[in-house]
Formats: C-alpha cells, structure tokens, sequence
C-alpha cells in the first residue's frame, strides 16, 4: 500500500500529515504557508509527492456542525479536480472539531500560546487521516 497524504486547508496555512506505507498509523509533517495562493498550495502537494510518493489524499471537508456546507467547504469543492488533475485519488474527511481537538490535546501538552499555530494545522491534519485510515479498517 502506497502512503496517503493528509490535508487540513485552510487559506493562510495547510497542515499536511502522512501515513506509514501500512496504512496504519499518520504523522504530521509539516505546515504549508500559501496566503491564500492555489499555485503556492499545488506545488507544495506536488513537492510532498515527489519526497513521499503517494498517489491518495484525504482532505478536510468543513461543513458547519449541523452539517451543511460552509465557505470553506465550497472553496475544497474547487480544489478537489486540481488535484485530480495531478493524477490524485482524492478523498473527503468531515473535519468538524479537529482543530478544536487539536487545540485541546496542545493544552494538555502545555503547548505555548506562541507556538499553537505552528502545531494545529499538521496536528488537525493528522487527525483527519487518522479518522480515514481508522475508517478504513472497519
């Protein structure tokens, strides 16, 4: 099984977090900064291609919590066929309370307010895959 990238979008940062070749466990790995550029987001999803080979994402899909689509669900809708494009199987992942679950175990962890936002889009991130490659075991 290749590895599976995945992604929490958002318009300043993505945090991105991949999975062992397994399919088992996901490990944040990194944040992108791409101030709301489409091009900065692609050719970092393309750089993360090239170092870790994998031809599967999930990505946050952020619908509002009485599940309807939000804004932000409607500007994945769009990124989605870019990344087909790249030759990506794409899956959605309903994202509701990942961040809010990532920014409860920093506080657990005594993460410093400072460093918060370096840690909760890859921590969101890892979530999102691990919610999938859990899903995929049942």
């Amino acid at each position: 099984m290749k590895r599976i990238l995945g992604i929490d979008y958002g318009d300043v940062r993505v945090g991105v977090a991949i999975s062992d070749e397994l399919g088992i466990t996901a490990q944040g790995l990194d944040t992108l900064v791409i101030n709301g550029s489409d091009k900065k987001f692609l050719s970092g999803i393309r750089k993360l291609r090239t170092e870790y080979n994998f031809d599967e994402v999930v990505i946050g899909y952020p619908k509002n919590m009485n599940g309807t689509p939000s804004q932000k669900t409607e500007k994945i809708d769009t990124l989605i066929p870019l990344l087909e494009n790249m030759g990506l199987v794409v899956h959605k992942w309903d994202e509701r309370l990942t961040t809010v679950s990532a920014y409860q175990t920093m506080k657990e962890l005594k993460i410093s307010q400072k460093n918060k936002k370096i840690f909760a889009d890859k921590l969101a991130a890892t979530y999102i895959l691990e919610g999938f490659l859990n899903s995929l075991k049942k």
